[in-house]
């Protein structure tokens, strides 16, 4: 590429925002040129604005970067930006980047089910981008919304989509262990999550249900028609700081052994237009043969974090087979997701 492409942040100061600095910190493509944040910080250097809670250092070029408020006007010259905005806010201010003639990659849930959004996973249905073109034409807007789904629905979607296209996946019972920081910052207090399990993160279970149906389905036209897969899910907040796991039971077309399952999943490419991209992974899933993985503390940071992990492979007296996910949340699940994206609209020269 000739010269990188100047990328805002709506919503900088937060847990994912700041993971999107962190991860666009000598990015080959992407060019931070502004940070939005709430009324509370606007005005103020970044360093000074935010509270950085990230394992590695603010970058340099981020702390001396004026705060501006989310409005399009505010983020000249990007033609990118990245939403780490809360959801409610991100149904009234996305689309008035997307009418600004930006692209606005989105890690929020507002626009998730719209039928003209793409709900994306470059390793999964990079195809369904093909619905910016309906979406502008029905919206009259140059720019354009697309969206990574929630960080639960990340990896278990990935994994089934390995195994539905090699066989056929009928029915899913789905138990999310999720970790703190997908609750943002602060999130849960301690006194809550300490020696403690909390059975219910609200709207959760309806993503999972809803969302990988969508990003297994086909592109019909203007509509993505949800893959016959029927879902259960049950989510949990767990005491553990990054990486959520989902225990999975799956009903298939027919039955495999855990041999087959394991090479299915160890064997699943990424679709070419998605392969060489600055954060795409050589194989998107890593098999773990270990009886006790995979787990987040030792686990998550494979492949940079953007991996998809299988492992605890074995049959389900129930449906056909039974295993473990692990995913990276903040990063595979927010920040990273939307950030690869944003590379696979390059790619397909939707992003100039």
């Amino acid at each position: 590429m000739r010269s990188r492409i100047p990328t805002g942040i709506l919503g900088a100061t937060g847990l994912v925002g700041q993971r999107f600095i962190q991860l666009l910190d000598n990015h080959p493509w992407f060019e931070v040129v502004a940070l939005t944040g709430s009324y509370r910080s606007v005005g103020k250097p970044y360093g000074e604005a935010c509270r950085w809670v990230l394992d590695t250092p603010m970058p340099d070029w981020a702390r001396n970067q004026i705060i501006q408020p989310s409005d399009p006007g505010t983020v000249t010259p990007a033609r990118l930006v990245l939403s780490a905005l809360p959801s409610q806010q991100a149904r009234d201010l996305e689309p008035l980047f997307a009418q600004a003639n930006l692209t606005v990659c989105s890690n929020a849930s507002a626009f998730r089910q719209e039928a003209d959004v793409p709900l994306l996973l470059p390793e999964v249905n990079p195809e369904h981008t093909a619905l910016i073109g309906y979406q502008q034409k029905l919206r009259g807007w140059d720019g354009c919304i697309v969206t990574n789904p929630n960080c639960t629905s990340t990896g278990l979607t990935v994994a089934l989509k390995a195994l539905h296209d090699s066989i056929g996946v009928v029915r899913v019972f789905a138990v999310s262990l999720q970790a703190l920081s997908g609750a943002g910052y602060p999130g849960v207090p301690s006194a809550d999550i300490i020696d403690n399990v909390i059975p219910f993160i609200e709207g959760e279970e309806e993503k999972v249900e809803l969302e990988p149906r969508k990003m297994l389905g086909k592109l019909h036209g203007s509509e993505v028609s949800p893959a016959p897969i029927t879902i259960s899910a049950h989510t949990n907040r767990v005491p553990v700081i990054d990486g959520h796991v989902v225990c999975a039971s799956v009903e298939l077309s027919h039955l495999v052994t855990k041999q087959e399952a394991a090479e299915i999943f160890r064997e699943y490419q990424t679709p070419e237009i998605s392969r060489c991209l600055p954060s795409a992974l050589p194989l998107p899933i890593i098999v773990m043969d270990e009886s006790d993985r995979p787990q987040p503390r030792r686990d998550r940071m494979l492949g940079r974090g953007m991996a998809t992990v299988v492992g605890r492979l074995r049959p389900d007296p129930l449906f056909h087979l039974k295993f473990t996910v692990l995913s990276h949340n903040t990063i595979r699940g927010a920040a990273g997701g939307s950030i690869y994206n944003a590379e696979l609209l390059v790619q397909q020269e939707l992003l100039q």
